[in-house]
């Protein structure tokens, strides 16, 4: 129950459902693009990659700038991991960011379903392994186009930068519309699972529908992983650490006092699960809780 202390406010609630309605409105948007209206003629023409991918990356920099300073703007349950993995998120908090984000990408797939004529709704977005690869590579090209992502999120929102200028928004919508120029014609380029997850409960097509789970989330962590504790670890920390292992003249380790140790707001990006309801840390700026998709 320790672990679930910080879920019991109204500020969290609030970032919980911001979750679920910025990923309805996603998944609806993004999957809307996909609709093929040519269905019915005698050649259709083929699905506009172009046109795919703007809307996908256009669609996500919107709503990472609307959600960004009430959740965090994770959109992603592969954003939400790398966030549990870099202590920026805990995990109790993080179950109820994926559960909100599925089911907000299941509630926009299925207005989708509804408002799209039988006709024309085709597979209705669903990502699938293209035939002429194999699991394996899709499983690659998913890992590698949410490292891309994921690294974007966490170079264009890190604190700890002073030459940053624009929109980390727009930063992170073009990284999604990379990934989808590329990726749709292997695996239709989820980068999400959440947003595998919705036309694919609305549909109930599963098929290889394990590979946009584990490919974005290994790709996430890694990205992640890379970037925190290898290109930009934090000096504020490790120097603080060091005093840990300081020895006074006698060659024993001295005893250290808690002022020595504190850590000032903000350098370690941790959410602080005693934070009263006044200042929950998911009203911080995007400095301090990255916002994704």
């Amino acid at each position: 129950m320790v672990a679930f202390k910080g879920i019991w406010t109204k500020d969290f609630w609030r970032a919980v459902s911001g979750e679920y309605l910025a990923t309805l409105i996603f998944v609806l948007l993004g999957l809307g693009s996909t609709i093929n209206w040519a269905a019915g003629e005698e050649k259709p023409p083929p699905a506009d990659l172009v046109l795919i991918s703007l809307c996908f990356g256009l669609s996500i920099a919107t709503m990472v700038q609307c959600f960004g300073h009430i959740s965090g703007g994770h959109i992603n349950p592969a954003v939400t991991v790398a966030m549990v993995v870099t202590r920026k998120l805990s995990l109790a908090k993080a179950l109820f960011y994926v559960l909100a984000q599925c089911l907000g990408a299941v509630t926009g797939a299925g207005i989708l379903y509804l408002v799209t004529p039988a006709a024309f709704r085709g597979s209705l977005g669903m990502t699938t392994v293209n035939s002429n690869i194999s699991v394996g590579h899709a499983l690659l090209v998913e890992l590698i186009i949410t490292f891309e992502l994921v690294f974007t999120v966490f170079a264009t929102c890190d604190p700890k930068r002073t030459d940053l200028g624009g929109s980390a928004g727009l930063a992170i919508g073009f990284a999604v519309g990379i990934g989808h120029l590329f990726a749709i014609p292997y695996t239709g380029a989820s980068m999400n699972p959440a947003r595998s997850f919705g036309p694919a409960m609305v549909t109930l097509d599963f098929e290889n529908h394990w590979v946009y789970w584990v490919g974005p989330l290994l790709g996430a962590i890694l990205a992640a992983g890379l970037y925190e504790y290898l290109y930009c670890p934090d000096p504020e920390l490790k120097k603080r650490l060091k005093q840990l292992f300081q020895k006074d003249p006698s060659g024993k380790y001295r005893e250290v006092e808690a002022e020595d140790i504190s850590i000032k707001p903000g350098s370690m990006h941790t959410i602080d699960l005693e934070k009263s309801e006044k200042k929950d840390p998911f009203q911080e700026s995007a400095g301090d809780v990255l916002s994704s998709v």
